[in-house]
């Protein structure tokens, strides 16, 4: 079998649509518990009525960072993994800063948006190697 630009022998057909299809359904489970504790925070409504959401988004958070360091551990030093930790490190900031919150919220939804739709050698862009990389061939290790 052949390599794609990542380095990695190419996904059956059918493991391709099961893992673009579970990705897919994690990120939307994660825009609707973002949807539900943002609002609920932001209009600050009783805790009890959005911590399932809060519970959604960190559980979908967790598991998609994860999905992204195995498939890759580079996404850690790319923009799109350095951006998602500081979104983790925002996320810390709202209890002590209770008073900020509206501004931490919306600094978590810009870097959000950077994340998921800036341009490719923006999220690619190795803040350690100083570089736009794309897959395992571009840099050693």
């Amino acid at each position: 079998m052949g390599k794609n630009t990542t380095g990695q022998p190419p996904l059956s057909e059918a493991r391709f649509w099961f893992e673009r299809l579970t990705k897919t359904g994690l990120r939307a489970l994660h825009i609707i518990g973002v949807v539900g504790a943002g609002g609920g925070i932001l209009l600050h409504v009783d805790k009890h009525a959005w911590l399932t959401y809060w519970i959604i988004t960190m559980t979908t958070g967790t598991l998609l960072m994860v999905w992204e360091i195995i498939r890759d551990w580079r996404w850690l030093i790319q923009l799109k993994g350095v951006l998602t930790l500081a979104k983790v490190g925002l996320l810390f900031l709202l209890v002590p800063l209770s008073n900020w919150q509206v501004e931490i919220i919306t600094a978590l939804v810009l870097l959000s948006v950077m994340v998921s739709h800036g341009p490719a050698g923006l999220r690619h862009y190795s803040v350690v190697h100083r570089k736009v990389i794309h897959g395992k061939k571009e840099i050693k290790g």
